[in-house]
């Protein structure tokens, strides 16, 4: 979904009057074609706003709360759960985890501190967090909700991508809170989002033993199915090559 030029237009006129649209793209690092093209089309991108308001030092969340596509993300925001902040720790944060946990030192010696945690998101992080916080149904409820066919919406959760309009309709049918899928998708980070300092590591933390390697063992064999596709992918693209000769 994107934003409605006048509507941006008067956002942005709001907070940088009478700065010319040149230097907008100058501050923000956007090119002045990219934005003349969403001007003249009528519909500005979600991730033009985004690189606007950090130029100008207001919070994007903040920002995309002033447009009506995406009113429910004004207000106090509901904080991560658990399962969201896990589902944003990598497939190797979650293998070196396992490896600092005391039950996987030799007896007689102490765990590994934990190394920090790689900065959202990674590469699974899309699907990862609708995994998360679905119930059963909730891909059911976006397509109800969006029109968009359930086949669609797979397809991007495979390319680990999901629009902003999406992760958001997907957040409010799961019923969690409503920035949760914009970290995940990249828009914003977690600072943005308002989610406490080291909130990811402190989730990661409280899971035992059992879970913490029961979790990355499902990530290992989601990820073993992935590069066994690839794999199967290129032996036929060498094949069809061969014979092509």
């Amino acid at each position: 979904m994107t934003i409605p030029a006048k509507a941006f237009q008067r956002w942005l006129q709001g907070i940088a009057p009478d700065v010319s649209t040149a230097d907008v793209c100058r501050i923000s690092g956007i090119k002045r074609t990219t934005l003349a093209q969403q001007l003249v089309r009528g519909k500005v991108s979600v991730s033009t706003v985004v690189s606007i308001s950090r130029a100008y030092n207001v919070n994007p969340l903040a920002a995309l709360a002033t447009f009506e596509a995406y009113r429910d993300l004004a207000g106090p925001q509901a904080p991560p759960t658990r399962c969201e902040l896990v589902s944003q720790v990598s497939t190797a944060d979650l293998l070196r985890a396992v490896l600092a946990r005391p039950v996987m030192e030799p007896a007689g010696t102490s765990g590994s501190a934990s190394p920090p945690l790689t900065a959202a998101p990674h590469a699974t992080s899309v699907k990862n967090w609708v995994d998360a916080i679905d119930d059963g149904e909730v891909r059911h409820r976006v397509s109800a909700a969006t029109g968009v066919a359930p086949q669609n919406y797979s397809a991007q959760l495979t390319a680990n991508r999901l629009s902003p309009d999406l992760a958001l309709a997907t957040a409010l049918a799961a019923g969690v809170g409503p920035a949760g899928g914009l970290v995940a998708t990249g828009l914003i980070t977690e600072e943005e989002a308002g989610w406490p300092p080291g909130a990811r590591q402190a989730a990661l933390d409280t899971l035992s033993d059992g879970d913490l390697t029961a979790l990355a063992g499902e990530r290992l064999q989601a990820l073993g199915k992935v590069l066994k596709r690839q794999e199967q992918d290129q032996a036929q693209t060498e094949k069809i090559w061969e014979n092509l000769g």
